[in-house]
């Protein structure tokens, strides 16, 4: 025990000595900023470099980010988007340069740095139509088959895989069983898994993914039921946190155990911040439960949306448990309208809720659809809404949102692996987070969403580096 202490104490002071002496050597030397500035019309402009000078002790009130490397936290699995039917039906009524342009745009080289991927189990609402991968009744499964998929859907997530590479991570979620498993016999409007057929629907995530995997898409993980709490007008399926402990614990972590899949990240909740902490809470409780959850999902549509006590809920369940990482799942502007697809309010939206979500211990952060059409679809039941980069299919014309810069500004320059490390701010107009690279970059995001410009210093160990935060932008300072 003694040797173990010893051995902590001396890692200990070798982290702090590792920031400390990249400080000293990047002391006096300057920093890039890329800008995102709304009211000059400027997207990730590379404004050049900042010096950081002497800096001792601000005043109060005078306007600091702070950045502290010493204080480290977690570590970023990812950033991505959902592929979904819709994403991928769009992507394939586009001309062949088109589609080029936006593989590149998110997976590329000299793109957003995505990594992530999450895709549907049978049909969503961004699908055209319902649809399962099994005939009504075959208990057996032995009718499994995802051609359905083969059209658009794995077409385009082979696609991202090939730009990405070796730290491709895919993901999948149901948003319900076929009718014939469920209490209402019906995929859309909620209703329940029926029991008997709990075993029935944990096999059928296997052949989901030994489907997938036998394409080379190996599946990272997945969760367990998309929105376990909302009754949609299209697919959804209702688990109180008793009824999803049950089933991961009897069923499917088992099952997936059973065929070789114990390395499959599950996700419990992907439901939204409002009731995070107490699902987390009541469905980890049980230890032979917890021990098949990997992580905890949640998405953004809660009633009072994007309030610092929700966000806040997010960190008390981090507290809660450090052992499982945070993954945000799922959001997006809903209500499409094509006449504000260059409004700076889409991306302040996401730039709000990445910081926030990332300052509260969160590892994993997923978009929604990557791609819709020009209606903001297609989707069955006209739940419309916005993505990054909405194309025109009748025209072949691409537009880049502000949703896809501001998600740049994050996913870009912070890389998977990444650290976070302390930052704080002490001015309202401006939030903040940081991380160091494993190459020992250090990136600070700062976003201004309020009317007025703010002049601030980027403050780190005794140095600053003087910054303007233009109204309604963000920008992403690099040592």
């Amino acid at each position: 025990m003694k040797k173990l202490i010893v051995s902590c104490f001396v890692l200990g002071i070798a982290c702090n000595a590792h920031a400390q002496n990249y400080w000293k050597k990047n002391a006096g030397k300057s920093a890039h900023v890329i800008l995102t500035n709304s009211k000059a019309n400027e997207k990730m402009v590379d404004k050049g470099m900042v010096k950081f000078e002497k800096f001792e002790q601000p005043k109060e009130n005078e306007a600091c980010i702070f950045v502290d490397p010493d204080f480290k936290y977690q570590k970023l699995i990812g950033i991505g988007g959902a592929i979904t039917d819709a994403a991928a039906e769009t992507f394939y009524k586009l001309p062949k340069d088109k589609q080029k342009e936006i593989i590149e745009a998110y997976y590329g080289k000299n793109g957003l740095g995505y990594t992530v991927v999450r895709t549907n189990m049978n049909s969503c609402d961004f699908s055209s139509d319902s649809y399962t991968y099994v005939e009504d009744n075959d208990t057996s499964l032995k009718s499994f088959s995802v051609a359905h998929d083969e059209k658009y859907k794995i077409p385009m997530i082979q696609e991202a895989q090939k730009a990405i590479g070796n730290q491709f991570k895919l993901y999948f979620s149901p948003w319900s069983p076929p009718a014939w498993m469920k209490s209402n016999k019906n995929m859309l409007s909620g209703g329940r898994l029926e029991n008997q057929y709990y075993q029935t629907w944990a096999d059928y995530y296997i052949r989901f993914i030994k489907e997938y995997e036998k394409r080379g898409m190996k599946i990272w993980g997945l969760t367990v039921q998309n929105e376990a709490m909302a009754k949609q007008t299209w697919e959804s399926c209702l688990y109180t946190a008793e009824e999803e402990g049950a089933f991961l614990k009897n069923n499917l972590g088992p099952t997936l155990w059973k065929n070789g899949f114990k390395d499959k990240k599950v996700m419990i909740w992907d439901h939204n911040r409002d009731l995070i902490y107490q699902r987390a809470t009541t469905t980890l409780s049980d230890p032979e439960t917890s021990k098949y959850a990997s992580g905890i999902a949640y998405h953004w549509y809660e009633t009072w949306h994007n309030k610092t006590q929700l966000f806040d809920n997010v960190g008390e369940t981090h507290r809660a448990f450090p052992d499982k990482f945070l993954a945000f799942t799922e959001g997006c502007k809903e209500v499409f309208n094509m006449s504000r697809i260059n409004d700076v309010s889409l991306g302040e939206l996401y730039g709000k809720n990445m910081i926030n979500d990332f300052n509260r211990g969160t590892s994993l952060w997923t978009d929604w659809n990557v791609l819709l059409d020009e209606t903001g679809g297609p989707n069955h039941v006209g739940n419309l809404c916005f993505a990054p980069i909405i194309a025109d299919t009748k025209t072949g014309e691409v537009h880049y949102t502000y949703e896809y810069y501001y998600v740049g500004h994050v996913s870009k320059y912070i890389k998977p692996n990444a650290q976070r490390i302390g930052s704080s701010t002490n001015t309202s107009g401006l939030i903040s987070t940081s991380f160091m690279n494993e190459n020992g970059q250090l990136v600070t995001v700062i976003m201004n969403n309020s009317d007025n410009d703010i002049d601030t210093n980027l403050w780190i160990e005794g140095m600053a580096a003087k910054l303007s935060a233009p109204a309604h932008s963000i920008q992403t300072v690099i040592i």
